[in-house]
């Protein structure tokens, strides 16, 4: 294809759980731990590690709180995160439509 370039394909969105993530923020302004941790049927170190890459990109914002004595933590999408998120989507979408 010509004029495709796999850089447009952003390597911290890519993975399969960091997608997920980010397509499930995407649709909500927070989700808890366990929310995601449900949904994307992943072990606490699991989410952790990609939560992290994702907060180090800056895509996401990590809040760390307590209800009542229960620890609770939230992620969020950030403006970056989500500008990041679309612009992985048109480039996948140009891939699959052959338009590279």
């Amino acid at each position: 294809m010509e004029g495709f370039d796999i850089d447009d394909i952003d390597e911290v969105i890519h993975g399969r759980v960091r997608l997920g993530i980010m397509a499930f923020l995407a649709g909500a302004e927070a989700a808890d731990f366990n929310e995601l941790k449900a949904r994307l049927q992943v072990t606490d170190g699991n989410l952790s590690v990609h939560l992290r890459k994702l907060e180090e990109a800056g895509y996401v914002v990590i809040d760390k709180s307590f209800a009542g004595r229960k620890p609770l933590t939230r992620a969020m999408l950030t403006d970056t995160g989500r500008t990041a998120f679309v612009k992985y989507l048109e480039a996948m979408s140009r891939l699959v439509a052959g338009q590279g």
